[in-house]
């Protein structure tokens, strides 16, 4: 990936609330003059997942890499936030907040990303929202550790679609993942990652340049209306 521009000013949001309470967050401030600002959420909190986690934060550095301001922030009961983790449904609305706490702060059409749980919930919240043109999901879980993850929501998500899973990765087989891609409608595109495992060790740059192509062809060839 060759970043264009890239951001160190980066600030604690101290205003984001969700129906649990306050979320602790964090916003990469990127370009003034963004055409974009983006949204980015972790994997699941009861087996360590943060805001910090390092597949989110390298796709946090991605979109920084356009200058778009990033905010990522912890689910409730994760971190500082406040309230108790709720199997994915409160969480839904906590991605929510936070597309209204984006919308309101910078007036940008939005870019999501998620990772594993961030994926699936963040998906579920921003499929079909308007403010919302374009969605990521990174390591796309189908079941892991005993939950199982559906996807016939995305029937109904016609804003251009990101998918990008190793081929090593347990919790997302690639028959089962193109299976659940296949129920997307386009545009939607699906990358593999050769030998990559659900965390991308050792991966994190090709994921990021993944990213990077994708928004490149989809939403810096024409601004957003």
């Amino acid at each position: 990936m060759n970043p264009t521009f890239a951001s160190s000013a980066i600030r604690s949001v101290d205003d984001l609330r969700g129906p649990a309470g306050q979320l602790e967050a964090l916003l990469n401030a990127g370009n003034p003059a963004a055409a974009y600002s983006a949204l980015v959420c972790h994997p699941h909190p009861l087996f360590g997942g943060t805001m910090h986690n390092k597949v989110a934060y390298h796709a946090m550095k991605a979109f920084g890499s356009f200058g778009f301001p990033v905010l990522r922030f912890n689910f409730r009961g994760a971190g500082l936030s406040e309230g108790v983790h709720d199997h994915g449904r409160g969480e839904r609305e906590d991605v929510r907040a936070a597309v209204d706490w984006l919308s309101n702060e910078f007036n940008l059409p939005i870019l999501f990303a998620g990772f594993s749980f961030g994926a699936n919930v963040g998906l579920r919240a921003c499929c079909g929202d308007q403010r919302v043109h374009g969605l990521v999901a990174l390591g796309t879980p189908v079941h892991a550790e005993g939950r199982d993850y559906h996807y016939e929501f995305l029937a109904n998500c016609r804003a251009p679609k990101l998918f990008v899973s190793g081929t090593a990765d347990k919790y997302g087989p690639v028959a089962l993942v193109e299976a659940a891609v296949s129920l997307a409608p386009p545009p939607t595109e699906l990358v593999w990652i050769p030998e990559a495992d659900h965390f991308f060790a050792g991966q994190l740059d090709r994921m990021q340049d993944a990213i990077h192509n994708w928004v490149d062809a989809h939403f810096l060839a024409v601004r957003p209306q």
